[in-house]
């Protein structure tokens, strides 16, 4: 008992020391924005109506309910720092290598095969996709499940009994909705039936064994059924690979995955589809060895049953992710879908060999020695493989140092570089990812966002068409190309994409917010505030267009209204300087100035040196006509700054100074400072500021400073 307790503990040891590290990492540009920090009813963590979302709506192509709570509840717990994410999904595994060890030793009773069976499986660099990808949740979730679910089958064989199949039939539930691909867990229960368990001793038991999973099959069934009909799961059009290339990819696929468990190295995400497929020759000698060690172990299937056992397992779990049903358009196979298969394989090795090598006199010796070996070069590789997982360039980098042609890796280190600002290097990788994908439009799109940045229009402009043409539906790209349009200088055309984007998604939220924007600039109003309010109704987490519509309704005079939408957008973005600055205008136009001043000086902690905040809140504190507000060294100060910036040439901020010194007490420089600005308001032909300043210099004249309600 100690000793199966330190082996746990081992277990757990093992897991922290090569995947420990993923909690300090971030998230990365590859789906965790669409899974997790950009899926704002995910981000908002666990209620009633989001567990009601989880069940109602497929993620990425998936319909996995479980996983996304699972998601829902880390946000719940550590908002959207990614560390904490990261974190579990080692928990889970840790859990899952001691649970395969405990389940494995309850069907077989062999200590030492069972813990080296664990810790292949806890350890081994293909497990770094699945673990140190938060976006994997899936498979460490359903993992844990499937292992579980074994467990209550084998008890369920030794006590049978109702209450234990339902056991079963739950924990295989769970798994189905936390990732589809346990649906091949009757199958690996009939060829546990064979081994170890040793209930189908002859063809006649054959039929009953399956008639008792008929309920699991059903469920398995179901589950697919649901995942298939989930939008996007199955590609289609121009990506789709005639059949022959994806019989011929499989065959490849799983000769890769056996190369891989034996010299993992070159390990990436993802593995690109070779143009034109696999040539003939790889595909033929790929069936030749799948030909091979099928005709083998089937002729060891008297001798050693659990090599027959072993490679069924590995072949049927892989067949529904093997590329027969295409279900990635850039991934020819992944590291994560070996995550369940290859525990058959090595199940079959590791039992094989000990029976192998029973009459070596110094059996335990040799297998122990090799054994340590074997762990600890895998667990440093592994370690090394999980480091790479820690950022998007590292990830992106390594990809493209150990692949040809990865279209998808380039384009998720140019979105990398577009994030950080290096523009012109995100264009570059954008170029090679279209010069390997050419009809891919969302490639078009993201260099067209790219030029975006850039500031050049034109090519901005001419990517998105070119995006348009290969996917004449995406929303996004309308949108985007409005906006360049707007910003070129034709409303007309701008407003036609943003109603195309409309008419093709009637509930976009960016669409009704873009179209607001335009509407906005061209001062139609009340337009303007319809479709801000239909955006924060589709996207409650929109801070950009409460912001928005809180200046439309200022701009027609209603402040009041506008301060509630300007606080809702900071209850969203607390530290955005541009909406802090709304809310402080709009309160002081609304006599709450003690209030502005606050949120005046808030905004400069954020963004220093903004001159037109610091003048505002230096004329609140120079001019305000509450006397506990006014602090004329303070604004002096504040306005000094503010000259200083502007190069004592804007006439109003020449103004506020004046005013700022005569709070202070100093009118002789007061009205020096304002005769400045007059004369430059006199220079610009500014009428109305020439009127006031001439007020002014007549109160600093006779020894009084300015009081106002307004700084217009």
């Amino acid at each position: 008992m100690l000793l199966t307790a330190g082996l746990c503990l081992a277990l757990v040891g093992l897991v922290w020391a090569v995947f420990g590290q993923a909690a300090g990492f971030g998230f990365v540009n590859y789906d965790d924005d669409q899974y997790v920090y950009n899926n704002a009813t995910v981000a908002k963590g666990l209620s009633i109506k989001a567990v009601a979302w989880a069940f109602t709506h497929a993620q990425v192509g998936n319909w996995i309910p479980l996983t996304t709570l699972s998601h829902m509840l880390d946000c719940e717990i550590f908002g959207l720092a990614a560390g904490g994410h990261h974190l579990v999904n080692v928990l889970w595994h840790a859990a899952n290598a001691v649970l395969l060890f405990l389940v494995l030793r309850q069907m077989t009773g062999r200590l030492w095969r069972c813990a080296f069976v664990a810790a292949l499986f806890a350890v081994h660099p293909l497990r770094a996709e699945s673990v140190a990808w938060v976006s994997e949740r899936k498979d460490v979730l359903s993992g844990f499940f499937f292992i579980l679910a074994i467990g209550a089958y084998a008890r369920q064989v030794c006590r049978p009994s109702r209450v234990n199949y339902l056991i079963l039939t739950l924990l295989f539930a769970l798994g189905l909705m936390a990732k589809s691909m346990v649906a091949t867990l009757p199958f690996v229960l009939l060829l546990l039936d064979y081994w170890p368990l040793g209930r189908l001793r002859n063809k006649h038991d054959f039929l009953p064994m399956v008639a008792e999973k008929i309920p699991l099959f059903a469920l398995a069934a179901a589950a697919c059924a649901v995942t298939a009909l989930a939008p996007e799961l199955l590609v289609t059009g121009v990506h789709r690979l005639p059949l022959l290339e994806r019989a011929g990819n499989a065959m490849v696929s799983y000769a890769v995955y056996l190369r891989q468990m034996l010299f993992p190295v070159g390990l990436a995400t993802p593995y690109p589809y070779p143009p034109g497929g696999h040539p003939l020759w790889k595909v033929g000698a790929a069936f030749a060895l799948l030909a091979a060690i099928s005709a083998w172990v089937v002729t060891m299937r008297k001798k050693a049953p659990v090599l027959l056992v072993g490679w069924l397992w590995y072949l049927g779990m892989l067949l529904p992710v093997i590329g027969i049903v295409q279900i990635s358009k850039d991934a020819a196979h992944a590291d994560r879908y070996t995550y369940l298969p290859e525990i058959g394989l090595v199940l079959g090795i590791t039992w094989a060999v000990a029976e192998w090598t029973s009459r070596w006199r110094h059996q335990r010796e040799i297998l122990g020695s090799a054994t340590a070996v074997m762990v600890c070069a895998l667990a440093v590789t592994g370690h090394q493989q999980a480091s790479y997982w820690k950022d998007d360039k590292t990830l992106w980098t390594h990809s493209l140092a150990c692949t040809l042609g990865n279209s998808s890796a380039h384009n998720n280190l140019g979105l990398a570089y577009a994030k950080e600002g290096s523009v012109e290097k995100s264009i570059a990788e954008f170029d090679l990812a279209i010069e390997f994908n050419p009809a891919e439009g969302e490639l078009y799109y993201n260099r067209g966002i790219s030029y975006l940045m850039k500031g050049d229009l034109d090519q901005a402009i001419a990517q998105f068409r070119r995006g348009l043409e290969l996917k004449p539906a995406a929303v996004e790209i309308h949108n985007n190309l409005g906006v360049a349009l707007l910003n070129k200088g034709y409303p007309q055309e701008a407003l036609q994409q943003f109603q195309e984007s409309l008419r093709i998604e009637p509930d976009n939220a960016d669409a009704h917010y873009d179209l607001g924007g335009l509407l906005l600039k061209y001062h139609k109003l009340d337009e303007a505030i319809g479709q801000f309010r239909e955006a924060v109704a589709l996207d409650p987490e929109k801070a950009e267009a409460f912001d928005n519509l809180g200046n439309a309704l200022s701009m027609k005079g209603d402040d009041d209204n506008a301060i509630g939408q300007y606080e809702k957008a900071l209850a969203i973005e607390p530290n955005n300087a541009a909406t802090r600055c709304n809310l402080a205008n709009a309160l002081a136009r609304t006599g709450r100035r003690k209030e502005a001043i606050a949120h005046y000086r808030r905004v400069l902690e954020l963004k220093p040196g903004q001159v037109e905040v610091q003048g505002d809140l230096a004329w609140w504190l120079a001019t305000s006509p509450e006397g506990a507000l006014r602090d004329g060294k303070a604004a002096v100060a504040l306005a000094t700054q503010a000259n200083q910036s502007s190069g004592g040439g804007n006439a109003m901020v020449l103004r506020i100074l004046a005013a700022a010194y005569a709070e202070d007490g100093n009118y002789p420089m007061a009205a020096q400072t304002a005769q400045k600005a007059l004369d430059l308001a006199n220079a610009q032909g500014n009428a109305a500021l020439v009127g006031v300043v001439q007020k002014d210099i007549r109160l600093y004249e006779s020894g009084n400073p300015v009081r106002s309600p307004s700084i217009r």
